[in-house]
């Protein structure tokens, strides 16, 4: 594409290459065409990144009803039952389609009672999980599936694949103040490399961006997780839910040149037990805290150990798997135990070290069982949208599913109204649709605010907007987040804008809306805890916490 700027048209316009874009282009190329952009290449997503798999009911002696009550239980039975119900139910379906697509689950043979030698799913077992339920390729599943969902995509002649360009902003009616429902057109977008704002307009937008891990110092996201997609639905008039409910995960590789390397929920699932050291002894502490001990929820395990770092003065704690042998090691997390191997520990011999970091956003653009927003022709999916399955903690594997099932939905949902949304609609409004405009905006000449204001929200997030919170620290999170937004507004209307100005300007947006929930709920409950208040006793305050820009009209939609 040339550098001058560009305006597209297409009938999907999809932002994010995780799983959940991906699958969603695939299906919606039967429809029309599709324009899937992202901002580094395909591959860097969280979806790459993880380890774990799929959670799916495959096995005779488990049940869609035990995996549900185990997604309720997880989720501090705030989640919303019938999504549950419905995305779990829909789970074998879905994984049905990835086999037939080529993704290549790890699978282990099986002799039935009649005699019969076939070769079953290896399904593992993860904390808050009741059954082995857990489908994966090795310790890299979702680099297995995204291997397959990105060759799909660029063998299909609808999709276009474009990487390196990052959205801007969302292209609204209500932002263009059109008359009528609040309708999304499209979107402005960055090609990073030459540096210009395109313009595409589509019948159907979805966003699958993903979560916003970046806003946190130590998180297990890539580095593009910077949390585009709910700010910018933000911007556009979407309501915004439960975004207090920020999941750490309690087990990352604890080294300075390790970068917050995971450390599979899948290894504890095997047997590994945490422990702190005391001396010499490396002593086992989750019993105390839970029944389920090291198999407990997330939630639990990371304030436990948040808890016991915090009195023991240590940097971290240990994760020991020295039961299994280096054979058995090898083979189940062959990429687990060699970057363990690379940074000094071996699995086998040595307990891993761990600390928890910021994984996972429960919170996100409120949608239905289909992934709609309050946004006419707006989709959201994946870690992006808030669908109610999590509630207010994630249970380990069911991101992966929620992603498939959701991109399924929205496309189907889309087929529905496919023909009643044609493309001219996006002319016909009393203004137009106007290219981007970089009016007298210049060069910024003082970058190194940026990078300033990009580490200081990193660290008082981390430091008052963590796993332990208090009413005063997120109060103190609140003046600076409010002087920082207003800074950044500052450069992001005076300056061309680049890739990093975008980035911190979305960040210090969902880190607002994080601190915004936390103040807002008065109880501590599953991923929120808030030492000021008491934990729920099941007399909620409210069942979700509800954000949206001010001038945000419920009668419009």
């Amino acid at each position: 594409m040339p550098a001058e700027q560009q305006r597209l048209n297409c009938d999907y316009l999809i932002i994010g290459s995780g799983c959940a874009g991906l699958t969603a282009a695939l299906k919606a190329a039967e429809l029309g065409s599709v324009l899937v952009i992202t901002k580094k290449t395909a591959v860097e997503c969280s979806s790459s990144w993880a380890q774990g798999g799929i959670a799916c009911v495959m096995d005779s002696d488990d049940s869609i009803e035990s995996h549900v009550q185990d997604t309720l239980k997880a989720g501090a039975y705030l989640c919303k039952e019938d999504v549950v119900r419905r995305i779990v139910g829909a789970a074998p379906a879905r994984i049905e389609e990835l086999v037939e697509l080529g993704v290549n689950f790890t699978r282990q043979r099986d002799i039935s009672e009649d005699g019969s030698d076939t070769m079953a799913f290896d399904l593992g077992a993860e904390g808050g999980h009741s059954r082995r339920r857990i489908l994966h390729a090795g310790d890299i599943s979702g680099r297995e599936i995204m291997r397959v969902l990105i060759a799909a995509c660029q063998a299909h002649d609808n999709i276009t694949l474009l990487e390196n360009y990052q959205a801007v902003d969302l292209i609204s009616s209500r932002r263009l103040d059109w008359d009528g429902p609040n309708r999304c057109l499209g979107a402005f977008v960055l090609e990073r490399r030459t540096k210009t704002v395109h313009t595409i307009l589509s019948r159907f937008v979805i966003l699958a961006t993903g979560g916003a891990g970046k806003a946190y110092l130590y998180t297990s996201n890539p580095d593009v997780a910077c949390g585009e997609g709910i700010a910018m639905a933000y911007r556009a008039y979407c309501e915004i839910a439960n975004m207090e409910f920020y999941q750490f995960h309690p087990t990352c590789l604890y080294h300075p040149m390790a970068g917050s390397y995971l450390i599979s929920e899948a290894v504890r699932g095997e047997g590994g037990v945490l422990k702190i050291k005391r001396g010499k002894e490396y002593v086992e502490f989750m019993d105390s805290y839970d029944s389920q001990a090291s198999l407990a929820p997330r939630d639990i395990v990371a304030r436990a150990i948040d808890r016991e770092l915090k009195k023991s003065g240590q940097p971290c704690v240990y994760l020991d798997i020295r039961q299994h042998s280096e054979e058995f090691l090898r083979k189940r997390f062959p990429n687990i135990y060699a970057t363990c191997e690379q940074f000094g520990c071996n699995m086998a011999t040595d307990p891993i070290p761990v600390v928890p970091a910021a994984h996972y956003c429960c919170g996100g653009v409120r949608v239905d069982i289909d992934g709609v927003t309050c946004i006419e022709n707006l989709y959201a999916i994946g870690e992006v949208a808030c669908t109610g399955l999590h509630g207010a903690n994630r249970l380990a594997s069911n991101s992966l599913l929620e992603a498939i099932v959701m991109a399924h939905n929205a496309v189907e949902h889309s087929r529905g109204v496919f023909n009643d949304t044609d493309r001219r609609h996006i002319e016909n409004g009393s203004r137009p649709v106007l290219d981007w405009s970089k009016g007298d905006a210049t060069d910024p000449d003082e970058l190194i605010v940026i990078y300033h204001n990009w580490d200081e929200i990193r660290r008082f997030m981390w430091d008052y907007v963590g796993i332990f919170r208090t009413t005063k620290r997120l109060q103190r999170a609140k003046t600076r987040i409010r002087n920082i937004r207003k800074e950044i507004e500052h450069f992001y209307w005076d300056f061309l804008i680049t890739a990093d100005l975008i980035e911190l300007r979305n960040m210090a947006s969902v880190a607002e809306m994080i601190i915004d929930s936390a103040l807002a709920r008065q109880e501590s409950i599953g991923l929120h805890y808030n030492a000021d208040y008491p934990v729920a006793d099941g007399k909620l305050s409210e069942k979700e916490t509800i954000l949206h820009r001010p001038g945000f009209h419920r009668e419009l939609y």
